[in-house]
């Protein structure tokens, strides 16, 4: 269950309340690799607005963009399973900062947050920080160019980060994988050769063999055969 802050509640009970979404893309440098943040809501002007850190969970003030730069998104399902949610955000073709979001930076597996903020129509300001609704990443990236006369759009197909819990982990069981994460950890160092060590017991030397277990069953069967 969502926990909504008392100002919120209030406005609610009172059905005063105007929604808005926000958007905010954390892209990369294609030259560098640094992390390049930007932001959009779906109204006109730019707003410094806050929203609630995902990380952290304090109110963050971060700056946002609009005149028609977020034009749809998605109804965003509210599960309580561990289910990967799929959101699809339209945005305006011909917008210079979309163009340079999707165009000049690194959007690939790109973090996406979404966030609604609600706010008073008598003091057109928030009553509280925007809340999270969707935190994920960029799956799919698709720019329609329109010929002349048609509407064009970017669309950004995104999937929740619970997808991670689902990922296999590609690496495995070795001496450098190990040291990887510590340079001092030799717990697998032998993995590679343990398979052909010879071992001696008492006048019998050789590998070690493997044999079938045999259950009690199985031995009381023999022994009464």
């Amino acid at each position: 269950m969502r926990s909504l802050s008392q100002p919120i509640l209030d406005a609610l009970a009172a059905r005063q309340l105007v929604a808005r979404d926000f958007l905010w893309i954390v892209a990369r440098d294609r030259d560098d690799g640094s992390a390049k943040s930007v932001g959009f809501w779906s109204d006109v002007g730019t707003i410094e607005a806050e929203v609630v850190n995902p990380e952290t969970g304090s109110a963050d003030t971060r700056k946002f963009y609009g005149s028609g730069t977020l034009i749809a998104i998605t109804e965003i399902p509210l599960v309580s399973t561990l289910e990967t949610q799929n959101v699809t955000i339209t945005m305006s073709q011909i917008d210079d900062l979309v163009a340079e979001a999707v165009r000049l930076y690194d959007c690939r597996q790109a973090r996406v947050e979404i966030y609604r903020g609600l706010f008073s129509p008598e003091t057109r300001k928030m009553v509280a920080p925007a809340e999270l609704r969707f935190l994920g990443f960029i799956d799919n990236i698709e720019i329609l160019t329109p010929p002349e006369g048609d509407a064009g759009a970017v669309t950004l197909t995104c999937v929740s980060h619970t997808q991670e819990m689902g990922r296999s982990n590609p690496d495995t069981r070795s001496d450098a994988s190990q040291r990887l994460r510590s340079a001092t950890d030799n717990f697998y160092q032998d993995t590679a050769v343990v398979g052909d060590w010879e071992l001696f017991w008492g006048q019998v030397n050789g590998k070690i063999t493997t044999t079938t277990t045999v259950s009690m069953s199985e031995l009381l069967a023999k022994a009464l055969g």
